[in-house]
């Protein structure tokens, strides 16, 4: 257990910042599951638009410090890959 002020104080803000983190990565789950449903379903308007929401979201997790530069890269690769797949 923390005993300093300063410890305390900086486990509140972990708190805080795992709850925000968590719903930012939620998110970005959300809308890749969106994708993956259009995919599954082959509808490819509904494909596109999907991959459009995504693309933007799993980038802004990125700029937040949610997920590695690198990890979203290959994210978005993939899923692009798949949409175009289907054309």
């Amino acid at each position: 257990m923390a005993n300093t002020t300063s410890a305390k104080k900086a486990t509140r803000k972990i708190a805080r910042r795992t709850e925000i983190n968590t719903a930012r990565r939620s998110r970005v789950k959300t809308f890749v599951r969106k994708l993956e449903e259009a995919v599954a379903g082959g509808d490819k308007e509904a494909a596109k638009v999907a991959f459009t929401n995504v693309e933007p979201e799993i980038m802004r997790a990125v700029t937040k410090g949610v997920i590695a530069k690198n990890t979203a890269a290959r994210k978005v690769s993939r899923l692009s890959a798949r949409v175009k797949a289907m054309a």
